[in-house]
């Protein structure tokens, strides 16, 4: 029978474990502190920023968020960018993405504080992670790690696909599975949109990520028996239902079930993680800023 990895229940074990981590810091004056900073009005980078600050109340960090609006000069982001990265009680800064048509992204991630840069994508962080020395993992690849080893999979001279060469999750989700370290030690392919034979691939894996942003691109048939699926995919499609649409993952569920020998549910797998990893971040953020010692779940 095929295993649901959950990723609400890991996540949650993971804020709890996160508690003792807190207290610890409170014990030495230490609050952490995740700043959000958001130039946009789409709908759903609205969503994500208050999810996580609603997490972060949850679990004792201040939350600090900055709106600004979306007509302004990109110097107003890169000079609150600034202020955060002087502010001794922002541990963390997380800039929600996408960014307004006027910033440079590229400036925006170099513009962090590496120390601060609790989403890792300052090239600094991104050279560290491919060196093996991370300071912080990437939020979405690290909450698959930690899924995989709630999991007892076993990565070590598994062969294992990434579907998608994001530099959000691809990249470094491939860079931490070939790493010499624990739920590292893979044998690691990358395909993409311009992989002839992705099934060729697929097949072969005994861990599947899929975070292609393609709608149920992979079904029952493209994956090795007993598997483990790891979908980080979350689309909108057309539905008759009353929102009008549903939410679904990279990969087919209903077929991939009857072959995978685990897989993650969408919603409800990978998404939880992330903002879970997140939190973690700062935590050990905070830790590293204050010089207190902190064991981290």
């Amino acid at each position: 029978m095929t295993e649901l990895i959950d990723g609400n229940a890991v996540a949650e074990q993971i804020r709890t474990d996160l508690q003792d981590s807190i207290e610890t810091l409170a014990d030495a004056g230490v609050r952490p502190g995740l700043a959000t900073v958001l130039m946009s009005d789409d709908p759903a980078s609205e969503t994500y920023v208050s999810m996580k600050q609603r997490d972060c109340e949850e679990v004792g960090i201040e939350g600090i968020h900055v709106e600004i609006d979306e007509d302004a000069p990109a110097q107003e982001l890169y000079d609150t960018i600034d202020d955060l990265n002087a502010d001794p009680e922002v541990h963390g800064i997380l800039v929600q993405m996408p960014v307004v048509e006027q910033v440079d992204k590229r400036r925006v991630l170099r513009s962090v504080d590496p120390e601060k840069d609790v989403d890792g994508f300052h090239p600094e962080n991104v050279g560290r992670l491919v060196a093996g020395n991370a300071r912080f993992k990437p939020c979405t690849p690290h909450g698959i790690q930690k899924l995989l080893e709630h999991h007892g999979v076993e990565t070590e001279g598994a062969e294992a696909v990434v579907v998608g060469r994001s530099d959000i999750v691809g990249k470094p989700m491939a860079n931490l599975l070939v790493q010499k370290e624990p739920l590292g030690n893979a044998t690691t392919t990358v395909c993409h949109s311009r992989t002839e034979d992705l099934a060729a691939h697929t097949r072969e894996a005994d861990i599947v990520v899929a975070a292609a942003g393609v709608p149920e691109m992979i079904d029952g048939e493209m994956l090795k028996e007993g598997a483990t699926v790891i979908d980080v995919g979350i689309n909108r499609v057309d539905a008759d239902n009353e929102k009008g649409y549903e939410l679904v993952g990279d990969v087919d569920f209903e077929s991939a079930k009857e072959t995978a020998g685990a897989i993650t549910p969408v919603p409800g797998g990978v998404g939880p993680m992330t903002r879970a990893m997140l939190l973690y971040n700062t935590v050990k953020a905070a830790g590293a800023q204050q010089d207190v010692d902190v064991e981290l779940p």
